[in-house]
């Protein structure tokens, strides 16, 4: 039998009515680029929630029923304005490389597309903002011109957008020294709009910026994002190999852990994963244990100190001169870029994203790789916690059976110890975030009153009233 999350409850939409009032927008507002096609519009409506054999069975015939690409704050305001007006749902959109369905709609309506909203405002003083629609990459590019480069960047930086990273992401290549986006400092400040039929722009920084964090975009529209910078490093790239998988865990915890090598990114894909990296085949012996290294080339010595000690080899190296030739990185198969690259080849594998103990990580890795290898496949991504912690998170590959198989293992897991960040579920209570959050759902309401963004994704909203009158709230 098919395993569901508990359900958010019915939102108070009428399909053909909103369907009715969606389609009516364009002759409200007939200078916007709108997208009516249906084939286009379903595009539109997915992201990469098919990773998750839970959530492609779910969201499968879920799609908005117009899509709208706005390019000013201005074009922005009268959508948002309309939606408002006619009582139409909004679901925001980046470039759909989320993979928890946070772009798929649940009650149809309008896809916001923000991909067109994209400018770069500034970079100084190791701090760039820039509109929510900017790609990564391009914000990336921008801030190198004045000495600076972004802190993380997810294996898809090449098109997701910088508002998508923060309304559904949590980091990448860069986390092992800066920590997640949640980390104090990352994030401070965004440009928010509410959807009212008079929209309101507000300024919310520090901690109070991040209650729009991962929230799906239930609880605000994000128009502009201001981040810290790091100083720009001449990055090298190199891939370690190793016999055993206790060796490869052991060298890159060490590295990971050691304060004088800066480092941007350290994965280890233990075998069979490499097999699946067929563009890498070359450099990845059969039956190896890989770790991937994004490291500044002053520490590349540090680096193969211990290499020599814990037994590896080095089967591939670029210096930065060359990865910028290339315009190719390793960065681009690690993250869930290795579920992507594996998926390819096994149609039947899935995966599982998880948290172990900072204080005991290695041995929790070591213990449930002797435990489930075979079936749980380890794909560790070394990052400092929001708290500083050096650790792991893991976006273990699983040879899916079935959907009560895949919660078993999930359960295993968190009975060693080790937490479980569900990718298998779309709404934000049932994953990250973990439980409702009053401060959450206090934005909901004073920005969104109608409840009109993302519908059926937020629980805290869906069931206020039994939250309220039990106290969970």
């Amino acid at each position: 039998m098919p395993v569901d999350a508990s359900p958010v409850g019915a939102s108070a939409f009428d399909t053909s009515a909103v369907a009715a009032s969606a389609a009516a927008l364009p002759g409200l507002i007939p200078d916007l680029d709108w997208v009516t096609d249906t084939s286009r519009v379903a595009r539109l409506s997915q992201d990469f929630a098919w990773f998750s054999p839970v959530l492609k069975r779910q969201l499968a015939d879920k799609s908005a029923d117009i899509a709208v690409r706005p390019r000013t704050e201005d074009e922005l305001r009268r959508v948002v304005a309309a939606c408002a007006a006619a009582n139409v749902p909004i679901t925001i959109r980046g470039s759909g490389t989320g993979n928890y369905g946070q772009a798929i709609p649940l009650h149809g309506g309008v896809v916001l597309d923000m991909s067109g909203y994209n400018g770069f405002c500034w970079a100084r003083n190791g701090v760039g903002r820039a509109q929510a629609g900017i790609r990564l990459a391009q914000f990336d590019e921008y801030a190198r011109k004045s000495g600076l480069e972004l802190r993380w960047l997810p294996s898809t930086f090449r098109s997701a957008t910088l508002g998508g990273l923060f309304g559904g992401g949590f980091g990448g290549a860069g986390s092992i020294t800066y920590g997640p986006l949640a980390a104090p400092g990352n994030v401070l400040g965004i440009k928010v709009m509410t959807v009212e039929a008079e929209p309101r722009i507000l300024e919310l920084r520090g901690a109070d910026a991040m209650l729009l964090h991962h929230a799906y975009g239930t609880n605000g529209i994000v128009l502009e994002v201001e981040v810290a910078l790091a100083p720009v490093q001449s990055w090298m790239e190199c891939v370690a190999v190793f016999d055993g998988f206790d060796e490869a865990v052991d060298f890159a915890a060490a590295v990971a852990s050691g304060p004088g090598m800066i480092k941007k990114e350290i994965c280890l894909l233990a075998a069979p994963i490499p097999s699946y990296m067929t563009a890498l085949a070359d450099h990845l012996p059969d039956g190896c244990h890989a770790v991937l290294l994004v490291l500044a080339e002053s520490s590349e010595p540090g680096m193969l100190g211990l290499l020599d000690a814990f037994g590896g080899r080095i089967t591939y190296r670029k210096s930065a001169e060359d990865v910028i030739e290339s315009r190719k990185t390793l960065i681009e198969f690690t993250w869930n870029h290795t579920t992507l690259h594996a998926m390819k080849i096994d149609k039947s594998l899935t995966y599982i994203q998880s948290a172990f103990d900072p204080t005991r990580y290695v041995q929790q890795i070591k213990d449930i790789h002797r435990e489930l290898d075979g079936e749980v496949l380890m794909h560790l991504e070394f990052l400092r916690t929001k708290e500083g912690a050096i650790n792991c998170s893991g976006l273990q590959l699983i040879r899916f059976s079935t959907e009560e198989r895949l919660q078993e293992l999930m359960q295993m897991h968190r009975d060693r110890g080790v937490h479980i960040n569900n990718p298998h579920v779309y709404v934000v209570e049932d994953g990250k975030q973990g439980k409702p959050n009053p401060a959450v759902l206090a934005k909901k309401a004073d920005f969104d009153p109608q409840g009109l963004l993302n519908p059926g994704k937020l629980r805290a909203w869906e069931q206020r009233a039994t939250l309220l009158a039990e106290g969970a709230i």
